[in-house]
């Protein structure tokens, strides 16, 4: 408005038609620091607001400085991209299990680079970002199996936390390929005969979501926002009994799958949180929330009641895995397993807080730099 204001009393001003030519170019460079701005506004969705309140700041100084150590050791890191990720179904050592899990650390530290960024202000981050954003957006060829893709969300947070500041190819090619990767979840989720069974029900769909839902916000695309609320809304319906018990629990007979099936949910919420949107409560037809599933699982979180593993799993990979020995795939669940969902969780809403606190006195310093207080 007060390029606009300034316009009006310019051209009253100017009669002359040799003024003409500065005015021009005076309205160039006001139409491209509205632009600036206008991306500015739409590029921070997920995370608190670069301004952080003094509170906030306190609050997330270890954090940041946790974050600082790690990154300032990668700086000069080169990005290792590969065309695509799979440890979907697969053991340590299998296929490319050990290479996919390798260059997952590129997507975490995209992400941790942003944000120390966002924190400090120090460019050398910010072109670290940069590095890394333009060689795996322009490299990665979506396979959109959820499970290989999930860690995906931390380039789309990176993105998020930078996207006014990058140059215009990493800007426009990362956006690209975000969009190209919502757009394909969205249109194999609709080619699905209803109601939705298998994949398109567990777990996998809850990533499926997220993903979506955090790209729709981030982009600011209304379409892909429309898509996201509303295959979030069928998810929790499809997946999510009224009581707060999930499909996962009863097919891998495993809390360790209700928090990966939950932990997506809260990260899509919170996408959803950042444009005035109440997930956390959106009911379903079926009367489900995510709020209820969370209650759910509150009681095992806290100790009140205990849960014996994979014990009738339908799922045969899961006995798999127990015979390779990998943890947490036999015995008793460990609720410390929870802390980052809870923590997340609690980002919705205060209640969360306390159960997150007697899991893990600190979030993981990622999120407290990302959401450094927990809601009330």
């Amino acid at each position: 408005m007060a390029c606009l204001q300034q316009v009006r009393r310019r051209v009253a001003m100017n009669s002359r038609l040799g003024e003409w030519a500065g005015l021009a170019a005076w309205l160039i460079a006001c139409a491209g620091l509205l632009a600036q701005a206008s991306e500015a506004r739409a590029a921070m969705n997920f995370c608190a607001a670069p301004a952080m309140q003094t509170s906030e700041r306190t609050s997330s100084a270890p954090a940041v400085q946790a974050l600082v150590k790690r990154v300032a050791a990668r700086l000069n890191d080169q990005p290792k991209p590969l065309a695509h990720l799979h440890t979907e179904g697969t053991l340590p050592h299998e296929g490319i299990y050990d290479q996919s899990v390798e260059a997952e650390q590129d997507l975490e530290l995209m992400r941790d680079a942003a944000l120390v960024w966002r924190a400090t202000g120090d460019e050398r981050y910010l072109k670290l970002v940069d590095r890394f954003l333009l060689a795996w957006a322009t490299t990665y060829q979506p396979s959109f199996d959820p499970i290989d893709e999930t860690h995906l969300d931390s380039m789309i947070l990176a993105y998020d936390l930078t996207a006014s500041a990058l140059p215009v190819k990493t800007r426009n090619a990362t956006a690209a390929f975000i969009a190209k990767l919502a757009n394909g979840y969205v249109a194999r989720v609709d080619a699905q005969p209803r109601p939705l069974t298998g994949t398109y029900r567990n777990n996998w769909e809850s990533h499926r979501v997220k993903l979506i839902a955090m790209a729709a916000f981030t982009l600011d695309d209304r379409k892909l926002i429309n898509a996201a609320q509303r295959l979030f809304v069928e998810q929790i319906g499809t997946n999510v009994a009224p009581d707060g018990a999930t499909v996962d629990f009863s097919e891998r007979d495993a809390l360790h799958y209700v928090t990966y099936d939950l932990q997506p949910l809260v990260v899509a919420a919170l996408s959803a949180r950042r444009h005035n949107r109440n997930w956390l409560t959106q009911r379903a037809p079926n009367g489900a929330t995510l709020a209820r599933a969370l209650d759910w699982l509150a009681p095992y979180a806290l100790g009140d009641k205990t849960h014996e593993e994979f014990v009738h799993s339908s799922v045969a990979f899961d006995a798999k895995r127990r015979e390779a020995g990998l943890p947490g795939y036999s015995g008793q669940w460990d609720p410390k397993s929870s802390a980052e969902l809870f923590h997340l969780a609690a980002r919705l809403s205060g209640r969360y807080a306390s159960v997150a606190q007697r899991l893990a006195s600190m979030p993981p310093s990622w999120l407290s730099v990302c959401l450094p207080l927990p809601a009330r």
